[in-house]
């Protein structure tokens, strides 16, 4: 099971032994007859409010406090009542009570005609004694009190809206004050002070935690969403509108998070909209809702990702399922997630953050959907992360198992599944080692199977994604989560369409929070978000110049910049792993990494400059130097898993023996990350190519190796290649491999390095490269055709004498191309030209 649900509360657990204590046994029988006992509504505080039946079949109304696991009876109804609403203060002084007065059968019997069928009451209850009508009419009321800010003192006023089944809410003003014996009482004795908040609504949602209040009002053909906050200095102001393509019933009121009248709200749920709003602590905003569908056996729900300007319909096809057995489906806030759950069914994990793309989103059936304590629909979410069932009358914890999730990843075969089950594990847990561990090892495992994504790409990239954005607000839109750019995949039996809708409309002045964080995100989508998102198209391009450009040209104070960007992000990530390195990385300079890394430095800091000016140059310089340092370590942690998983060590270098099944394996991995980095153009820590050259060595056979070393995929480094020809001996199969190796050496490389092989094949290419380089800079130069003098020479062979003559007059007018190796001039030409010679006539030279 996917979904953990930890109870929090249980009617059975924890009221019902209590109410045993105090000789309530009619209430215990909660199974045959569940309106005995039930949850009347759950308050900020985390007090949950609850009524039960006396042995005298009196109305009692309880309070469980989550936080001191503690009962408390509030108060008691001296006759048999429905109890439809009620709530009660912050201060726990003043109590508010909706119920009805008399059934349907005692109307029936019309003794009751002059009398209101709906009484709402204000009672005194610290300590009991004044009790108040606030309507007594003919429809149905809930009551709600407003909630300060954590953490604020007592405060001698209170505030109560009032919902009417009329289609109306209005707030009410109480100012109480402490009399003796701390009795409290209501502080005036005519009507109290009302405001009318809402008219005309046709559904509405509390949001107990933030204290808001979502309504719909019908406009013309569509229904327009608004959102009314309620603040601590007690105002409050309509804040949000939004247009909406929802057909919503006008001829009963639906109310959500208003308390929790079971069979009320069966009966209304029956005939109307099943619509939650939910909103995420990143600024998400999000409309579920399910809809009716003409088709049997077919679900259809949509969700309105109002943060982003689209909305999504998703229609299910379902398999094995009976008429009686299909109900309605349930939503429930994971905050980076929106559940859809239909029980025996399905379980859909949308994400909230990243809702573009459908393979962002978990799509789960069968055992992996099943939630055991979750067997009907009638779930409610009162905040996030929780789910109330107010059949059972059971509140839980909801999260997604770590464990659950990673077993889930380890046996899908479909892509879509994996990515979607790789992004929740890196995006919605915590980062620790032992996560870290398990998804590497997956990666190891998997990477040959993934076909539409690469899973090392996107471990990198959307690991890096969820270590930094919660340095600094709004870093979540300049930095890339995933290296696709589009998914044209499938998930079978789900069809997807995707509507624009317009962005809503916000009124708010020096807001922080929540409603901050939706405006941000709506400018951004204003802007056109995907160019927001940092890309390395110019990174590659710019690189691509630089890395061709003459050494001369690499003193340029440009380049110099550049390359002390990369020995900034060196020396911070030599900061962070004091521990000796298993892995031999960062033990050599890499001027081609060193400059990607300078580079990126550079380009990520001119990308933030543009959007973030407010954060300030030298928050960003850290932002940067993190973000690279960081993409530097995640490469060294594969690396490092990898490392211990096959049990190597050192003797990788060591090119006398051929390589194991694990070195090899861990070559594959290597070229895997090389293939990733190279479509990211993402740097590699110094000394990555010259470990993947030497595995490549030890493991693979000369043709191969060179066919790799040919098409880029090994690339030749100068501690690699120089430890290969000062190591091997010169056996025949050596020789064929140094050779191959030196023929293929780049012309600045080659001169670093040939000559720690004293060969004459190494002589005899020195000796040609030589006399190509000194004949092209003679002619560059345009000296005078030297005219040879006859020298004294150990051998009289005339086209040699004639060559080194004419090279040692040349040498003389200061052509020299060679001067970093002084041994290589024209007298080493003729020697090696001798020695050749020497060789191919089978004669020995003296």
């Amino acid at each position: 099971m996917l979904l953990r649900l930890a109870p929090e509360f249980e009617l059975r657990r924890d009221v019902v032994p209590w109410l045993a204590e105090r000789g309530c046994a009619a209430a215990l029988d909660t199974s045959e007859n569940s309106s005995a006992l039930y949850i009347v509504n759950i308050e900020r505080n985390g007090k949950i409010i609850y009524t039960w039946k006396g042995n005298q079949r009196n109305t009692h109304i309880g309070l469980y406090d989550l936080q001191t696991k503690q009962n408390e009876h509030l108060y008691v109804f001296d006759k048999d009542l429905h109890i439809i609403s009620c709530s009660v203060n912050n201060e726990r002084t003043l109590l508010a009570v909706s119920f009805c007065q008399y059934t349907e059968e005692e109307r029936a019997s019309q003794l009751l005609q002059s009398v209101s069928k709906y009484l709402t009451l204000l009672i005194e209850v610290h300590p009991i004694n004044n009790v108040r009508v606030l309507k007594a009419v003919d429809s149905s009321v809930r009551v709600q009190f407003l909630y300060p800010v954590e953490g604020r003192n007592s405060s001698t006023e209170s505030r109560l809206l009032l919902v009417s089944e009329d289609k109306y809410i209005e707030q009410f003003d109480i100012h109480v004050v402490a009399e003796e014996e701390h009795k409290v009482v209501i502080q005036k004795s005519g009507q109290l002070p009302r405001a009318k908040v809402v008219d005309d609504l046709v559904w509405a949602q509390w949001d107990m935690m933030e204290q808001r209040l979502f309504y719909i009002v019908p406009k013309e053909s569509k229904s327009t969403l608004r959102c009314v906050q309620f603040y601590p200095d007690e105002n409050f102001n309509s804040i949000l509108e939004s247009h909406l393509d929802i057909a919503v019933n006008d001829t009963q009121l639906k109310l959500v998070n208003f308390g929790y009248d079971y069979c009320q709200d069966q009966d209304v749920a029956s005939k109307c909209l099943n619509l939650q709003v939910f909103t995420s602590k990143a600024g998400g905003l999000c409309v579920c809702c399910s809809l009716a569908s003409d088709i049997p056996h077919e679900i259809i729900y949509s969700i309105y990702f109002l943060h982003k300007g689209y909305n999504k319909t998703f229609t299910v096809s379902l398999e094995r399922a009976e008429s009686h057995q299909l109900k309605e489906v349930a939503f429930m806030n994971l905050d980076c997630y929106v559940a859809a759950y239909l029980p025996g069914q399905f379980l859909h994990l949308l994400n909230i953050q990243h809702p573009d793309l459908l393979c962002y989103s978990l799509f789960l059936t069968g055992e992996d959907a099943r939630i055991d304590t979750l067997q009907n629909c009638s779930i409610r979410s009162p905040w996030v992360s929780t789910a109330l069932d107010c059949e059972a009358g059971s509140l839980y914890d909801v999260s997604i198992s770590d464990s659950a999730l990673l077993q889930f990843l380890q046996k899908s075969k479909r892509d879509y599944e994996r990515l979607a089950a790789l992004h929740c594990a890196l995006l919605y847990f915590q980062h620790t080692e032992d996560l870290e561990m398990q998804i590497i090892r997956w990666i190891s495992e998997n990477m040959s199977t993934c076909h539409s994504f690469d899973p090392i790409q996107e471990f990198i990239i959307a690991s890096l994604y969820c270590r930094m954005c919660p340095e600094t607000q709004n870093l979540d839109k300049l930095l890339p989560y995933t290296s696709l750019h589009d998914w044209i995949g499938v998930v079978p039996g789900v069809i997807c369409a995707t509507d624009i809708i317009s962005l809503p409309v916000l009124e708010f002045q020096n807001s922080k929070g929540f409603w901050e964080k939706l405006n941000s995100n709506l400018e951004s989508v204003k802007y056109a978000e995907p160019h927001l998102h940092y890309q390395s198209n110019v990174l590659r391009r710019e690189w691509r110049n630089l890395s061709e450009e003459r050494e001369e040209r690499r003193t340029t104070v440009y380049l110099r910049n550049i390359f002390e960007n990369a020995k900034k992000v060196l020396s911070h990530l030599g900061t962070w792993d004091s521990e000796a390195r298993l892995v031999p990385l960062f033990e050599e300079e890499d001027y081609q990494q060193q400059l990607l890394m300078g580079l990126m430095v550079v380009q990520l800091k001119d990308h933030l400059m543009r959007h973030l000016q407010y954060v300030g140059k030298k928050k960003i310089d850290q932002i940067v130097l993190d973000y690279v340092a960081n993409l530097l370590n995640l490469v060294h942690r594969i690396m490092k898993e990898v490392w211990r998983r096959y049990q190597l060590h050192s003797c990788v270098f060591c090119f006398d023996e051929k390589g194991s099944a694990g070195e090899f394996a861990v070559f594959h991995i290597m070229s895997r990350i090389l293939e990733a980095a190279n479509g990211m153009c993402m740097p590699l820590p110094p000394g990555f190519h010259t470990l993947h050259l030497g595995l490549g060595v030890r493991c693979l056979p000369l043709h191969t190796l060179l066919h790799y070393i040919d098409n880029g995929v090994l690339q030749l480094t100068e501690t690699c290649v120089r430890k290969l020809l000062k190591d091997l001996d010169d056996t025949e199969q050596n020789e064929k491999l140094k050779f191959s190796i030196v023929m293929r050496l780049p012309e600045a490389l080659g001169q670093k390095v040939r000559q720690y092989w004293n060969h004459p094949i190494n002589a005899n290419l020195i000796a040609r490269k030589y006399v190509k380089l000194l004949l092209e800079k003679l002619g560059n130069r345009q000296c005078s055709r030297p005219i040879p003098e006859r020298l004294s020479v150990p051998v009289e062979f005339l086209p040699l004498n004639y060559l080194a003559n004419m090279l040692t007059e040349i040498e003389n007018q200061g052509v020299h191309p060679c001067e970093k190796q002084d041994h290589v001039n024209a007298r080493f030409v003729e020697e090696t030209a001798l020695k050749h010679t020497m060789t191919l006539l089978g004669l020995k030279y003296s």
